[in-house]
Protein backbone atom coordinates (compact mmCIF):
# COMPACT_ATOMS: atom_id res chain seq x y z
CA UNK A 1 0.00 0.00 0.00
CA UNK A 2 1.23 3.34 -0.92
CA UNK A 3 2.01 5.54 1.74
CA UNK A 4 -0.37 8.59 2.20
CA UNK A 5 0.99 12.46 1.75
CA UNK A 6 2.29 13.83 4.72
CA UNK A 7 0.17 17.25 5.06
CA UNK A 8 -0.65 19.04 8.16
CA UNK A 9 -3.31 17.27 10.67
CA UNK A 10 -4.99 20.15 9.77
CA UNK A 11 -6.03 18.98 6.68
CA UNK A 12 -7.92 15.78 5.45
CA UNK A 13 -6.43 14.40 2.35
CA UNK A 14 -9.66 13.60 0.17
CA UNK A 15 -7.45 12.54 -2.96
CA UNK A 16 -4.18 12.94 -4.31
CA UNK A 17 -1.74 11.79 -7.51
CA UNK A 18 1.91 11.33 -7.55
CA UNK A 19 3.62 12.68 -10.10
CA UNK A 20 7.08 11.44 -9.06
CA UNK A 21 8.73 9.87 -5.79
CA UNK A 22 11.93 8.59 -4.97
CA UNK A 23 14.31 7.87 -2.33
CA UNK A 24 14.48 12.29 -1.54
CA UNK A 25 11.86 13.28 -2.94
CA UNK A 26 8.24 13.43 -3.44
CA UNK A 27 6.32 15.77 -4.83
CA UNK A 28 1.97 15.18 -5.51
CA UNK A 29 -1.58 17.10 -6.33
CA UNK A 30 -2.93 16.66 -3.26
CA UNK A 31 -7.50 17.52 -2.49
CA UNK A 32 -7.66 18.39 0.85
CA UNK A 33 -10.37 19.67 3.26
CA UNK A 34 -10.05 22.22 6.00
CA UNK A 35 -10.76 25.08 7.96
CA UNK A 36 -14.56 24.56 6.35
CA UNK A 37 -13.50 24.65 2.34
CA UNK A 38 -11.81 22.60 -0.33
CA UNK A 39 -8.71 23.14 -2.13
CA UNK A 40 -5.88 21.61 -4.30
CA UNK A 41 -2.30 21.88 -3.14
CA UNK A 42 1.01 21.36 -5.16
CA UNK A 43 3.49 19.68 -2.65
CA UNK A 44 7.19 18.73 -2.63
CA UNK A 45 8.96 16.92 0.17
CA UNK A 46 12.18 16.10 0.70
CA UNK A 47 13.02 12.65 3.18
CA UNK A 48 14.89 14.23 6.47
CA UNK A 49 16.19 10.48 8.21
CA UNK A 50 12.85 8.86 8.27
CA UNK A 51 10.55 11.85 7.83
CA UNK A 52 9.01 13.70 5.03
CA UNK A 53 9.43 17.40 5.24
CA UNK A 54 7.62 19.82 3.41
CA UNK A 55 10.16 21.94 0.84
CA UNK A 56 7.50 24.27 -1.17
CA UNK A 57 3.61 23.54 -1.32
CA UNK A 58 0.99 26.00 -3.74
CA UNK A 59 -2.48 26.16 -3.00
CA UNK A 60 -5.31 26.49 -5.74
CA UNK A 61 -8.60 27.70 -4.23
CA UNK A 62 -10.84 28.33 -6.85
CA UNK A 63 -11.10 27.21 -10.58
CA UNK A 64 -10.86 30.89 -11.69
CA UNK A 65 -7.52 31.14 -9.83
CA UNK A 66 -6.55 28.30 -11.75
CA UNK A 67 -7.55 29.35 -15.15
CA UNK A 68 -5.42 32.18 -14.81
CA UNK A 69 -2.13 29.67 -13.91
CA UNK A 70 -2.81 27.50 -16.55
CA UNK A 71 -3.03 30.72 -19.12
CA UNK A 72 0.29 31.64 -18.05
CA UNK A 73 1.99 27.87 -17.79
CA UNK A 74 0.73 27.60 -21.52
CA UNK A 75 1.67 31.32 -22.18
CA UNK A 76 5.56 29.93 -21.66
CA UNK A 77 5.11 26.08 -23.10
CA UNK A 78 6.50 26.97 -26.92
CA UNK A 79 9.00 28.24 -25.14
CA UNK A 80 10.37 25.38 -23.53
CA UNK A 81 11.85 24.34 -27.14
CA UNK A 82 14.63 26.95 -27.38
CA UNK A 83 14.47 31.26 -28.35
Amino acid sequence: MEERPPVSERLRVLDYFTLFKSRKWWAAVVLLEGFGKRQIGLYMWVKRGDSWRRKHKFVIQDEESWEAIKEAVERFLPKLMGP
